[in-house]
């Protein structure tokens, strides 16, 4: 595990160690109804799917939001000193509509105040896809194989669909993010609500890892929940893609 002073801003540890949260969760929002809609459409070869609205503004199914409330659940049981603080979170809808779900849920439970700040961040949005936005796989494929052609050769972490984002380009968004919530948060245990490839490139940045060791993990899960713990100047994982609160209920 890298230490985030030299990955971030280059300074000594000992530096970084007084501007690291004391605890940082990262996850992913519940199902969203597009999610659901590509699943049907990946595995019926569909070349389209019934969306008509912006990415940013796809909400979560009902069962997404169920999932909310047990992260909510899980918030609200974790030790007084690891529940979150604040919450930064992508602007889009669904990712807005995980974050409200899961506060209502913790505060419910008074383990939390209903007032906690949650900071919305244009960083954390989700990859954009340019000619490739809203496409399964068989229609890219049919549709422009040229540039699935280019993407296999280049590989996910630099290919860049035109007018959209390679995992690169969302790598560099995370690790500004990143040098903020450390100067704003220091000390403080913080929620961030997020897509797949932003969670992702959040542990490729903190973790330093090679590409092959990105492209080696498994798809963020919806709601799963990513932990790194402040230790020794550096912050170190403790969990990585956990949904056990999800079908446990709590």
């Amino acid at each position: 595990m890298a230490e985030l002073g030299t990955t971030l801003n280059g300074q000594h540890h000992r530096t970084a160690a007084t501007r690291l949260p004391s605890l940082l969760i990262a996850t992913r929002h519940g199902e969203s109804t597009a999610n659901v809609e590509f699943q049907l459409a990946e595995a019926a070869g569909a070349l389209s799917v019934p969306i008509n609205c912006r990415d940013a503004d796809i909400p979560l199914s009902l069962h997404g939001r169920q999932q909310a409330h047990a992260l909510g659940r899980w918030w609200a049981g974790l030790p007084a000193a690891d529940r979150p603080r604040s919450v930064w979170c992508s602007p889009y809808v669904r990712t807005a509509e995980t974050a409200r779900i899961a506060l209502a849920q913790a505060a419910g439970l008074g383990a939390v105040p209903v007032s906690l700040p949650v900071r919305y961040d244009e960083r954390l949005r989700d990859r954009e896809l340019g000619i490739l936005e809203m496409l399964p796989k068989a229609a890219i494929e049919a549709k422009h194989p040229e540039e699935a052609a280019r993407r296999r050769k280049m590989g996910e972490l630099y290919y860049r669909p035109p007018g959209g984002e390679s995992w690169s380009d969302v790598a560099l968004r995370v690790r500004s993010l990143l040098r903020d919530l450390c100067a704003e948060e220091a000390g403080r245990p913080v929620l961030l609500v997020a897509h797949d490839c932003t969670v992702l490139m959040l542990r490729y940045a903190l973790e330093r890892l090679t590409e092959q060791q990105l492209t080696a993990l498994e798809p963020v899960r919806n709601c799963a929940a990513s932990v790194w713990r402040a230790a020794d100047g550096r912050l170190r994982s403790e969990r990585w893609n956990d949904v056990g609160h999800l079908t446990t209920g709590g």
